[in-house]
C-alpha cells in the first residue's frame, strides 16, 4: 500500500509540473535513474528527439510517479536532477524556492535570451562553450554535445543548443554568461544584453522590447541556407503555461466570427512563435523572394507551418514597403478551412495581423467581400472564391478581383486539373498574365497579380505508364500554377522508413450465405432474361447492372430497369459479405426491402400505391429466402477471412504498444459504420483498450446519413485527445485534415490512386509507424498497391528530372502548356456558348418518371431558386406527388430548409425533397430520378441539373406568395 509520504510526493510534483517540464533536460538526466525500464527510457528519449524536451519531460514525470513506486524512488529522482546538472529543478521538488523576486527576474532574463536568439546564434560558439563548462553553466557530458553539434552542424546550431541548456540552471547563470560574452570580446552581444554600452544592467520588463509581438530587431536578420531560421529556443510551440512571451491582451479580430469554443481558446491563447526546420526552410527560400513556387512534402512534415511562415514575411515585407497585402488560403474541404484557422494561422500571426475564415458552415452577416476588405489574412473553400471573381467578372459591385491580393495559398493543389474548381480560379490568373505581357509590349499598367504558393504531398502521375507522361503530368500542374520551381526536401536524413505489410487472405471454404444470394440473382436473371457476362459481386459486374439499368430506363422497359436496381443491391450485399459481417450486409438487405415496401404505402390510405408484377416477384423472392440469409448470416463459421485478418492485426498493434493510435481505411460509409459497430461489439477489443469512432464524408449523395463538419471535428477532436484511439475512416480523412500522429495505418480493401496511398501512408507519423494492406476478395488491392508502388516512384523520378532541367528549359515547357490550356479553356468556352444557345427554349425537355414512365413535366414548369435549386410549384404538378417525412432531416443554416421528400404518386419513385422557400412549400427535383427527353432524344443518365443544357426561369417569390395568398383568400370566402 502506498504511504502518505509518497502521495504527498507524488501531489508536490504533478503540482510543480508545468516549472518542472521547462528545466528538466531529459537526457541529462535520465540515465541516472535505475528504476525506469530500459524500454521505457528508450520512448522517452525517443520523444526528445521527435517533440522536444518539455514534451520528453512531461513523459519522464509520469514514469517517475508511476505505481507502483519502488522504495527510495523519490530521494533517487532527486539525485539524477542534481547530478545530471538540473539542480534548479532539484532545488524546486525539495522545496528550496527561490524568492518570487528572484523568480521573477529570472523568467525576464530567460524571454530576454528567447527574443535575441537571433543574435546570439552569432557568438563564437566554441569559446563561449568553453568559458561555459569552466564557469559551470554547463556539464562536461553537454559541453561535448554541444561541440558535437558544432562539428555536425555548425556553429549558429550550436549556439542554439547551448542557449537551450544555460536557461535551465539555477538563478544567477544571467550574470555568469553576460561576463563570459564580455571576456570572450563579444562587445556587441553584451551591449544588446544590457541593453547599455559597457553596463552590466540586465534587462527587466519595462526596457526588453515588446513581449506580445515575439519579435526583436534582430528578428529580421537573416540565416545561412542551411541553417532554420528559429526565433525560441524550445524545440516545439510552448503551451501557454509555458510561453514566455505571453500577452494579456486580445487583438481586436480575434473574436471569431461563430461560436466555435476551439476558435475562442486560440483567440484568447498568447501568440506562438514560428519555428522551421531546416529542410523547412530550404523549400520556402523561393516563395521568401516573391517567387510563385510549389511547395512538395510529405504529410506530417510542416507544409501548412511553412505556408504561415511565408504569409508572415509577405505581410511584414509588404508592409515595409507600406505596398498593399492580402492573403487568401483556399481548401478544398469544409474541415480544412476551421482546421488551418485555428490550428495555424490564428496562432501564429494574430496579434500583428487580421485573420478570418469564411466557408459554407460560417454565419458570417456581411458580405465576402468585405471580409476581404477588412482581414489581412483570410481562409476559405476555393468556390467561395471563384464565386465571387465571378461576381467581379460580370460586373457586380460584390466582386473580388485578383488584383485585390497580393498572394494566393492554394492547399492540396494536385488537384489544380481540369474542370477542377481551382483550375478555374488559376485560368484567370493565367489570362491575366499573357494578357499583362501585351500590355507590357504596349507600354501600358499590367493588372498587378498576386504571388501563388501550392501546397501538396503528392502530385501523382496522372495514370501516366511511361516517365516521359508522368513529368508531362507534373508539368503541367507547374503550370497550372505558374510555379517557377517545385521544392522538395533533398536532405535524405529527414525521411522516414515505415514498416509496410500486405496481408493476403484465403477464400471461404464454404460461402452458404453468398451462395443464396447468387441463387437470388440468377433467378432475377431469369425472370428479366438477363445473361451476365463476368462474376458475380464483381466490378465489372456491378458496371454492368448500372448500364442495363440506364438503357431500360431509356427504353420504358420497366421490368429490366427495376431487375438491376434490385441486383445492384444484392451485389453490394455479396460484397459486403466479404468485408464486413454477414450480418451487417443481410441488415444491409432487409433495410433495402423495408424501404421500398414503405415506397409502395400511401401516406393516406385511400390512395394506392401501383405495385407491378415484376416487383411483386422480387418482394416475395427475398421473403422467401429471408429467413434463410438471417441463419446463415449469424453462423461465425462462415465469415470471412479479411475480418479475421483485420481483427488480428488491430489485436496485435494494440497489444504490441503502450499507446497505440491507428487509422483503418475503408472503402464505404456503410462499411465504416458497420466495421464501427462490429469493433464496439467484440469484448476481446474492449480487454485491451481499443476505443473506436468513424468518421465518414459530408456530401449528400448517399444512401447514409452524411457527417456535419461539427460532427466530423467533434470525432477528430477525441481522437487527438485519446478519448478515441482506433479511427475508422472513408477516404475522407487521407487527405488534408489534420489527424494528430498515430502508429498504425491499416487500408481495408480500399486502394485507389498513389496520391491517396502517399496521403494514408503519412496519416502514420509516429516513429515505428507501420502501414498495412489487407486484401478483400474481388477487390485486387494487392495488385493495384503495387501498381501505384511503381507510380510512385515514377513520380519522385519525374519530380528529380524536373528539378534538373535549366531554368530556361523549364519555363519554356510551362509556358507552352499555359498557352495550350488558354487555347484549350477557349474552345471550352467556345461550345459552352453553343450549349447555352440551346437553352432558349424549356419547353424543348420533358421529364417522365424513371421508374413508371408516366410523363411529369416539362421545362415550362421548372423555376430556379438561389442559381441552385429546380423546383416546381405548378397546382398541376401538385397532383402528381405524395410526400413523406424526411428521417435523416439536416438542419441547414440559410433561407431554406428541407421538410421531406416527394415521390410519385403512381408508382412510389422518390422525386426529390419538399423545400421551405421564405415560408413557401417548394417541391425540388432531383434530376437522376427522371429520363429526360431532349428534342423526343431520350437521356437516362443525367446525375446533375448542369448537364441538362436548358436555361431555366428564376423563382418569382413575390408572384407566387401573391397568388398563394390570392387562393387562401378565395378559401375563407368559401367558408363564411
Amino acid at each position: 500500500m502506498e504511504s502518505e509520504t509518497d502521495e504527498m510526493r507524488e501531489s508536490l510534483i504533478d503540482c510543480l509540473r508545468p516549472r518542472l517540464k521547462e528545466l528538466i533536460v531529459v537526457d541529462r538526466v535520465l540515465d541516472l535513474i535505475d528504476f525506469i525500464e530500459n524500454e521505457q527510457k528508450e520512448r522517452i528519449r525517443q520523444k526528445a528527439r521527435n517533440d522536444g524536451d518539455i514534451s520528453a519531460a512531461d513523459s519522464l514525470i509520469n514514469a517517475v510517479v508511476q505505481k507502483p513506486h519502488t522504495p527510495g524512488w523519490f530521494t533517487a529522482f532527486v539525485d539524477a536532477l542534481n547530478n545530471g546538472g538540473c539542480k534548479f529543478a532539484a532545488d524546486y521538488i525539495q522545496l528550496n524556492l527561490p524568492t518570487p523576486e528572484v523568480e521573477a527576474e529570472n523568467e525576464n532574463c530567460v524571454r530576454f535570451i528567447h527574443l535575441l536568439i537571433p543574435s546570439l546564434a552569432d557568438m563564437g560558439t566554441d569559446q563561449v562553450c568553453a568559458d561555459c563548462f569552466s564557469k559551470g553553466l554547463l556539464t562536461i557530458d553537454e559541453r561535448d554535445r554541444i561541440m558535437a553539434e558544432i562539428v555536425n552542424r555548425g556553429s549558429r546550431s550550436g549556439a542554439r543548443e547551448l542557449l537551450r541548456r544555460i536557461i535551465k540552471c539555477p538563478p544567477g547563470w544571467y550574470s555568469t554568461f553576460l561576463q563570459i560574452l564580455k571576456d570572450t570580446e563579444h562587445h556587441v552581444l553584451y551591449n544588446e544584453l544590457t541593453g547599455n554600452e559597457g553596463s552590466d544592467k540586465k534587462p527587466s520588463l519595462k526596457d526588453k522590447p515588446k513581449a506580445t509581438t515575439g519579435e526583436s530587431p534582430a528578428s529580421a536578420e537573416s540565416c545561412d541556407g542551411t541553417e532554420s531560421r528559429e526565433i525560441t529556443v524550445n524545440e516545439q510551440p510552448m503551451d501557454q503555461s509555458t510561453d514566455l512571451y505571453a500577452g494579456n491582451e486580445l487583438p481586436s479580430n480575434s473574436e471569431p466570427s461563430q461560436p466555435d469554443g476551439s476558435a475562442l481558446e486560440v483567440a484568447r491563447s498568447p501568440e506562438k512563435e514560428i519555428i522551421l526546420r531546416d529542410y523547412q526552410m530550404e523549400v520556402a527560400g523561393p516563395a521568401l523572394e516573391g517567387k510563385n513556387i510549389i511547395v512538395c512534402l510529405p504529410t506530417g512534415s510542416g507544409k501548412t507551418r511553412v505556408a504561415v511562415y511565408i504569409t508572415k514575411e509577405h505581410l511584414d515585407r509588404r508592409k515595409a514597403e507600406g505596398k498593399p497585402r492580402k492573403v487568401i488560403v483556399l481548401v478544398n474541404k469544409v474541415p480544412l478551412v476551421e482546421q488551418h484557422y485555428s490550428a495555424e494561422f490564428l496562432p501564429f500571426l494574430k496579434n500583428k495581423y487580421k485573420v478570418e475564415r469564411v466557408s459554407g458552415d460560417s454565419q458570417l452577416k456581411i458580405s465576402f467581400t468585405e471580409i476581404v476588405k477588412k482581414n489581412d489574412i483570410i481562409i476559405c473553400t476555393a468556390q467561395i472564391l471563384e464565386n465571387y471573381l465571378e461576381r467581379a467578372n460580370g460586373g457586380e459591385d460584390e466582386g473580388v478581383n485578383l488584383s485585390d491580393l497580393t498572394l494566393i495559398i492554394i492547399d492540396e493543389c494536385h488537384h489544380t486539373q481540369k474542370g477542377g474548381v481551382y483550375n478555374h480560379i488559376m485560368m484567370r490568373y493565367l489570362k491575366q498574365k499573357h494578357k499583362n505581357k501585351r500590355l507590357i509590349k504596349e507600354q501600358k499598367e499590367p493588372v498587378p497579380l498576386p504571388q501563388i504558393l501550392g501546397l501538396t504531398a503528392s502530385p501523382g502521375v496522372g495514370g501516366a505508364t511511361k516517365m516521359e507522361k508522368a513529368e508531362e503530368h507534373i508539368l503541367r500542374i507547374c503550370a497550372n500554377l505558374d510555379a517557377s520551381r517545385i521544392m522538395t526536401r533533398s536532405h535524405e536524413e529527414f525521411k522516414k522508413e515505415q514498416r509496410k505489410i500486405i496481408v493476403s487472405v484465403e477464400d471461404r471454404r464454404e460461402d452458404p450465405f453468398g451462395d443464396v444470394i447468387k441463387k437470388i440473382m440468377t433467378a432475377i436473371h431469369n425472370h428479366a432474361e438477363l445473361t451476365p457476362t463476368c462474376d458475380l459481386g464483381s466490378q465489372n459486374y456491378e458496371q454492368w447492372v448500372v448500364q442495363k439499368e440506364r438503357q431500360a430506363a431509356k427504353d420504358e422497359n420497366q421490368k429490366v430497369r427495376v431487375c438491376a436496381e434490385h441486383l445492384r443491391q444484392y451485389s453490394e450485399s455479396l460484397n459486403l459479405s466479404n468485408t464486413i459481417r454477414m450480418q451487417d450486409a443481410f441488415s444491409f438487405l432487409n433495410k433495402y426491402y423495408e424501404e421500398e415496401m414503405k415506397k409502395k404505402t400511401a401516406p393516406e390510405e385511400e390512395h394506392k400505391i401501383q405495385i407491378t408484377d415484376t416487383e411483386r416477384f422480387l418482394f416475395n423472392l427475398f421473403k422467401d429466402n429471408k429467413k434463410e440469409l438471417e441463419t446463415l448470416a449469424k453462423n461465425p463459421e462462415y465469415e470471412n477471412d479479411s475480418l479475421s485478418k483485420l481483427r488480428t492485426k488491430i489485436l496485435h498493434e494494440f497489444s504490441s504498444r503502450d499507446e497505440a493510435r491507428g487509422i483503418v481505411f475503408i472503402k464505404t460509409r456503410r462499411s465504416a459504420i458497420a466495421l464501427n459497430q462490429w469493433i464496439q461489439e467484440n469484448p476481446k477489443f474492449a480487454d485491451i483498450g481499443v476505443k473506436s469512432a468513424y468518421v465518414i464524408g459530408g456530401g449528400d449523395q448517399s444512401v447514409v446519413k452524411p457527417m456535419t463538419s461539427a460532427e466530423q471535428k467533434d470525432v477528430l477532436k477525441k481522437f487527438g485527445n485519446g478519448q478515441v484511439n482506433l479511427l475508422i475512416a472513408t477516404t475522407v480523412a487521407e487527405e488534408g485534415l489534420d489527424i494528430p500522429a498515430c502508429n498504425f495505418v491499416i487500408r481495408y480493401g480500399l486502394v485507389t490512386n498513389e496520391i491517396a496511398m502517399i496521403q494514408a501512408q503519412g496519416r502514420g507519423r509516429a516513429e515505428d509507424s507501420s502501414y498495412t494492406l489487407v486484401e478483400v476478395k474481388n477487390s485486387g488491392v494487392a495488385e493495384k498497391e503495387c501498381v501505384n508502388e511503381y507510380r510512385k516512384n515514377m513520380m519522385n523520378k519525374a519530380i528529380q528530372k524536373i528539378k534538373l532541367l535549366n531554368q530556361a528549359a523549364y519555363e519554356k515547357r510551362i509556358t507552352e502548356f499555359q498557352i495550350q490550356a488558354i487555347m484549350e479553356e477557349k474552345v471550352r468556352m467556345t461550345k459552352k456558348k453553343q450549349k447555352d444557345i440551346k437553352n432558349e427554349s424549356p419547353s424543348n425537355v420533358k421529364f417522365s418518371c424513371r421508374s413508371c414512365s408516366e410523363p411529369i413535366c416539362t421545362g415550362d414548369d421548372i423555376q430556379i431558386i438561389e442559381n441552385m435549386h429546380r423546383v416546381n410549384v405548378t397546382s398541376q404538378f401538385r397532383k402528381l406527388y405524395i410526400q413523406r417525412e424526411n428521417t435523416t432531416l439536416q438542419e441547414r443554416l440559410l433561407d431554406y430548409e428541407t421538410n421531406g421528400f416527394i415521390a410519385c404518386k403512381n408508382c412510389g419513385q422518390r422525386w426529390g425533397s419538399m423545400m421551405m422557400y421564405k415560408g413557401i412549400d417548394c417541391p425540388c427535383l432531383d434530376v437522376k430520378n427522371f429520363v429526360v427527353n431532349l428534342n423526343g432524344k431520350k437521356i437516362s443518365k443525367c446525375t446533375k441539373w448542369n448537364e441538362v443544357p436548358i436555361k431555366f426561369s428564376a423563382f418569382d417569390y413575390a408572384e407566387h406568395a401573391s397568388n398563394m395568398t390570392m387562393s387562401d383568400n378565395s378559401d375563407d370566402d368559401e367558408t363564411m
